[in-house]
């Protein structure tokens, strides 16, 4: 018996049958990484409110301090006195300038020296012209008095007596008038040599040799720094801090020292346009060591120390009088507002009543806080503004 082999399948046939395994392969291969980054993407998810978990920020502990209130006023360190020198009566082209900034001259001294020819001749002219009316006026004066001495026996008529004295008073009038006119012109020969009124140093030089001044115009100027004036304008309310006697303390900018003080004078009277008060505190400086034409701050207290509780400025929001802050309550943020003593250096002040020293107030974080929020507080243990008991502003 002969058997027949079946033909084997047509490649097409093969394929075909594969094509639902592949698809289903690839169907279980997407869902499985579809939930795989579902999963992912769930782990991420946070199911606990924000509002629930603390917030960190930055505390400090308020100090025990003491506050006195004071004033602080911004003024202009001035020299005892001060002086320009230049030519007041003759316009000429300047010779010499002897000096310059920072030269020590004494009362005096020649500080510069002006062409003044033209006036020199003229001054020389007129006294020339006064020596000559000087020699007319003696002679008619002689003649006069022989003349004069010739009435009693009639050898001159009285009117020619009265001539001759006449002419003779004349002549002096017109010497008198020569030497006025001299004393002038000395004044300006005296101008063109211009001198030091008084010891000092030489503050600043604004004309070389080879320029023409005017009556009016500085060449140099001097000023004496033996004793420095600080002067200051304050506003009329604080007429009663600043009375003469008062003490101060001065802080000069330009060398960052300090000095204390009395106040030497106040005005009795306030600017009518700034309605201000002016005064002066005298500070002796006899090595010349405080540029003058600087400025300066005088500091008053007013008042007494008082006990108070200090707390950063930058742990507060200040609002005219009133400071508004959070104080921790265990890890709760309380909003307080409190009305201040003061400020100073960085620090505010409050009554201890209101706000007991070692309270802890937040720094750093407060903006994105509110009232009864839940704090993860970091302290910071850097000392605090006003940490310091007896501490005055």
């Amino acid at each position: 018996m002969t058997t027949v082999t079946p033909p084997h399948a047509p490649p097409t046939a093969r394929r075909s049958s594969r094509v639902p395994v592949v698809i289903v392969v690839g169907v279980v291969v997407v869902l499985a990484l579809g939930g795989a980054l579902l999963l992912r993407a769930r782990s991420k998810v946070n199911d606990v409110a924000l509002a629930s978990t603390p917030k960190p920020v930055t505390a400090v502990e308020a100090q025990a301090s003491t506050y006195r209130a004071s004033r602080t006023f911004v003024g202009r360190l001035d020299p005892w006195v001060a002086a320009s020198i230049g030519p007041q009566f003759v316009s000429a082209y300047v010779d010499t300038v002897l000096v310059r900034p920072g030269t020590v001259v004494k009362k005096g001294q020649v500080l510069a020296t002006l062409d003044c020819r033209n006036a020199n001749a003229a001054a020389r002219a007129i006294e020339m012209q006064a020596r000559a009316l000087d020699a007319q006026q003696k002679a008619l004066s002689d003649e006069s008095t022989r003349v004069s001495s010739m009435l009693d026996g009639g050898f001159v008529s009285p009117n020619e007596a009265e001539q001759k004295s006449a002419m003779s008073a004349s002549k002096e009038a017109e010497l008198l008038a020569e030497n006025a006119k001299l004393v002038g012109t000395s004044l300006e020969v005296g101008d063109c040599i211009l001198r030091a009124p008084f010891d000092g140093d030489i503050a600043t030089r604004t004309v070389d040799p080879g320029a023409f001044v005017r009556p009016g115009t500085a060449l140099v100027s001097i000023v004496d720094r033996t004793t420095i004036r600080m002067t200051a304008d304050v506003p009329e309310t604080d007429f009663d801090h600043v009375a003469p006697g008062t003490k101060v303390t001065i802080h000069v900018y330009a060398t960052g020292r300090d000095f204390s003080g009395v106040i030497a004078r106040r005005a009795p009277a306030a600017d009518p346009g700034t309605r201000t008060v002016h005064m002066e505190v005298d500070i002796p400086d006899p090595k010349k060591e405080i540029p003058v034409g600087t400025t300066g701050e005088v500091h008053v207290d007013v008042g007494d120390a008082e006990a108070a509780t200090a707390i950063p400025l930058l742990a507060a929001t200040v609002r005219g009088p009133k400071a508004t802050f959070y104080a921790l309550d265990g890890d709760i943020a309380h909003a307080r507002t409190l009305v201040l003593l003061g400020e100073t250096a960085g620090a505010l002040y409050v009554k201890p009543t209101e706000l007991a020293a070692g309270t802890r107030v937040v720094t750093e974080g407060r903006a994105l806080l509110k009232d009864g929020d839940r704090v993860a507080a970091k302290l910071d243990d850097s000392p605090a503004p006003g940490a310091s008991n007896g501490a005055t502003p």
